[in-house]
């Protein structure tokens, strides 16, 4: 099947997004499918959204700890465990983002979308206006869009890409302060904790940004299964085969 993507970079980087879309979308109805997602950001998906649920459930878990068992702690060693799960979910969470930043760059024009908002563009918030009146149930759907629409596009950057980072550096600090003063770690992250004014402020901070993300989680599911039943196009499916079908 041919690539009806071709040339989209080129419209893109001239900022004209409604001329991308239309061209795409009228390829899609032709062709009922175009494709979206590469593997780089699909693979990427999946794993980072198995490393989120691992950082939530153990940063819950530090952040309340179970009763303490019977017994020796050697013989248990439940918050090393839970420690150990965390940093390791932590760091496959940060090189995600940096492989993820990488394939902005490489990949194609719809693995950009993450990584800006054209916030000075008038027909942008006329639709993303139109995109939060649909999802309001206050007026019929706007349209179909071949990569993230409008209200998407936002929330992805302000409401994942940046708590994303957020949580990254707040981690990292929280994890210098283990490493002692002077370490590789301190001297890459130990700036953050005076930023913030204190270890707890830290700890604070980085226990708000998991239910920040927990609640984009929740509407970022909702949304598609809304999408993948009311928008008349494929949400789900794409991201296992990177194809994005539409019905009329």
């Amino acid at each position: 099947m041919p690539d009806p993507s071709r040339d989209v970079a080129a419209r893109a980087a001239a900022g004209d997004l409604s001329a991308l879309d239309q061209a795409e979308l009228a390829a899609a109805r032709t062709q009922r499918a175009v494709y979206v997602y590469e593997v780089p950001v699909r693979l990427w998906h999946w794993v980072n959204a198995g490393a989120l649920l691992v950082l939530a459930v153990t940063g819950w878990l530090i952040a309340s700890p179970p009763p303490t068992p019977v017994g020796e702690a050697s013989a248990h060693f439940i918050m090393g465990s839970l420690r150990f799960a965390h940093f390791a979910a932590g760091w496959i969470l940060a090189v995600g983002l940096a492989g993820r930043t990488y394939w902005a760059f490489a990949g194609n024009p719809y693995a950009r979308e993450l990584y800006w908002v054209p916030l000075f563009q008038l027909a942008y918030w006329k639709d993303l206006l139109a995109m939060l009146r649909w999802y309001g149930f206050l007026s019929a759907r706007p349209g179909q869009y071949v990569g993230h629409n409008p209200l998407a596009r936002f929330a992805m950057f302000f409401c994942f890409l940046l708590p994303c980072v957020f949580m990254v550096l707040t981690g990292f600090a929280l994890y210098a302060e283990g490493q002692q003063a002077g370490s590789l770690f301190d001297h890459a992250f130990g700036w953050v904790i005076p930023l913030f004014g204190s270890s707890q402020d830290v700890h604070t901070a980085h226990h708000l940004g998991l239910w920040a993300l927990l609640c984009f989680a929740m509407l970022h599911v909702y949304a598609a299964l809304r999408e993948e039943i009311l928008g008349r196009s494929s949400m789900l499916s794409t991201m296992v085969s990177g194809w994005r079908t539409f019905k009329d």
